[in-house]
């Protein structure tokens, strides 16, 4: 039995949660940067209508508290008292204990599932009951030989877990005295008559802030142990797979492209079911602890080691003759524009900018108005990124009709002598006494004109 509060159990409660909400926030607080502005979040999460969980409440350390606070605090579970002392020992090591009017209760969580799944499959992965491993084995057995059988797999769990449990609860066997009735026959349990003891129900017990901490303690472990096998995963197929080394990255490559090749023609030919049967048998036959203990010796004596150095060995000799990484640098040319402009009434052109496009009558910046934009000097011009120059010096393009044809560039004029200009045209009215009306349509150069230069780039090899 629990001890009662004397101010009928509320001020108890009260001031566990209140505890439990400041050292919440206080351990959320310090995981939060301090440049973060949580209305601004906020905010920000409002504008993306096209999110799916636009309707989702921002991100708030009192709700996030809170949220936690449910999701650990443990559940009691009532159940009728066992027949006899002996059952009640069995049932207080289970983790029941004595409540109001004789009946048994005990204290789960939220998350209890998930840790008693967790412990569960230990256990039978570990073979700590043998008969545990066996039972699993079996069922695993059966779905692998006729796969069919794993739609029912869920019905029979809510049948035998939920189900079965809660009515044995209502309906609890008689006690067993061990003494045989009339005739000799020995009491046996049985379903029949009416329920005799109360349905098991869960109530929220967050009054019983130390029990906090054991959940609290599942929750770090299962963390930490997600966090160290996520750690030595990424430390075992992250060097070979991320192309640090190339040789040895473009021969596993190639290794799983040829399985993946032979995988579409033979993968309909295998026997899955048969392959998953003896991979789960091998797979629990290898962790029993005597095969442990004969794996562990064997690593001892050099056995393993020896015959994992043997095949690392023929791999690198594979990669090493047939893989060839070193390649032609990749090379491209890439170009930029001279621009000068005219002065109205001046025959000199004033050097203007270097920039990426020629600038011609018919480009979206003249249309929309803007001015070129651009490097002053033609050393101030720099390799795009990733790449690097190959060459010393640009190359003036002689082939000025070739690049305006190719673009289809109009309203220009092309200069064929040694500068190679390409200069704006503008149509103009000048009075002829000869033409028609005493005006003509006469061609002049524009306000701009601009010459293509090139260079060599080649792509910049980064260093390990």
């Amino acid at each position: 039995m629990l001890p009662a509060d004397a101010d009928g159990g509320s001020s108890g409660g009260s001031f566990s949660s209140s505890i439990q909400e400041k050292v919440f926030s206080k351990v959320l607080q310090s995981v939060v940067p301090d440049d973060y502005d949580i209305q601004k979040d906020a905010g920000m999460g409002e504008k993306r209508h096209q999110r799916k969980d636009k309707d989702r409440p921002p991100f708030s350390l009192t709700l996030m508290s809170g949220n936690f606070r449910k999701f650990v605090p443990r559940y009691v579970h009532t159940t009728p008292p066992p027949p006899n002392s002996a059952q009640v020992r069995d049932f207080e090591m289970e983790g029941y204990w004595g409540g109001e009017s004789g009946v048994l209760m005990c204290v789960d969580n939220r998350v209890g599932v998930v840790f008693a799944f967790q412990h569960q499959l230990y256990r039978i992965l570990t073979w700590t009951h043998p008969m545990h491993t066996y039972s699993a084995m079996a069922v695993f057995s059966f779905i692998c030989l006729d796969p069919k059988l794993l739609a029912m797999l869920p019905l029979t769990t809510i049948l035998l877990f939920v189900m079965v449990p809660a009515f044995i609860t209502r309906h609890p066997p008689p006690p067993n005295t061990g003494v045989p009735q009339k005739g000799g026959k020995v009491e046996v349990y049985t379903a029949y008559g009416i329920p005799v003891a109360p349905p098991p129900e869960g109530k929220a017990m967050t009054e019983i802030s130390k029990d906090i901490f054991q959940n609290l303690r599942d929750l770090q472990n299962i963390m930490g142990d997600f966090s160290e096998a996520h750690d030595q995963i990424i430390a075992a197929i992250g060097p070979p797979t991320n192309f640090s080394n190339e040789r040895i990255s473009s021969g596993i490559f190639q290794a799983l492209f040829l399985m993946c090749c032979g995988m579409f023609v033979a993968a309909r030919l295998v026997p899955w079911n048969l392959v998953f049967l003896v991979w789960g048998w091998c797979t629990i036959a290898l962790l029993h602890p005597a095969v442990q203990e004969w794996l562990l010796s064997a690593s001892d004596n050099g056995f393993a080691k020896g015959e994992k150095k043997k095949a690392v060995d023929r791999f690198r000799a594979w990669v090493d003759r047939d893989i060839v990484t070193d390649e032609i640098p990749e090379v491209r040319e890439v170009e930029i524009f001279e621009l000068q402009r005219h002065q109205r009434g001046s025959r000199e052109w004033e050097p203007w900018m270097y920039m990426p496009n020629p600038y011609e009558p018919l480009s979206p910046a003249r249309i929309a108005g803007h001015r070129p934009k651009g490097q002053r000097f033609l050393e101030d011009v720099r390799p795009p990124v990733g790449w690097e120059w190959w060459d010393q010096r640009w190359i003036l393009d002689l082939a000025s009709r070739e690049w305006t044809v190719e673009r289809c560039v109009t309203g220009v004029e092309v200069d064929e002598d040694k500068e190679r200009w390409v200069y704006d045209v503008e149509e103009v009215e000048e009075s002829d006494k000869d033409a028609p009306g005493g005006r003509r349509r006469a061609k002049r150069l524009g306000e701009w004109r601009r010459r293509r230069w090139v260079r060599t780039v080649v792509r910049k090899k980064l260093a390990h």
